[in-house]
């Protein structure tokens, strides 16, 4: 498996619409998600491939087998069929943007 984060992808602050800008040009959707400190969503796995940015906070994210950190600007690659889990570690509100193939 490739690498599934790419550190400081996008600059910070992160805009919104250079992101979209960026994934639409890749075939990707681009929307906003809002999670509370501490909100968990385990063992997730889609039929189409995912990109998650993160606009502000941070999150814990585990793509297959491997376990990382993911911050403002970072882009994470979750390939279709991959068992993903995310993790709100901020102390805030996280704000990220995700899209789908």
């Amino acid at each position: 498996m490739t690498e599934p984060i790419v550190r400081g992808k996008f600059p910070r602050p992160v805009d919104r619409a250079r992101v979209a800008a960026d994934w639409q040009a890749r075939g990707y959707s681009c929307d906003l998600f809002f999670d509370p400190p501490g909100r968990v969503w385990i063992d997730f796995v889609h039929a189409t491939n995912e990109l998650v940015t993160v606009a502000e906070g941070r999150l814990e994210m585990t793509v297959g087998t491997e376990t990382f950190v993911a911050e403002p600007g970072d882009e994470v690659f979750i390939p279709r069929g991959a068992v993903h889990s995310v993790k709100n570690i901020d102390r805030g509100t996280t704000r990220w943007l995700y899209g789908y193939d």
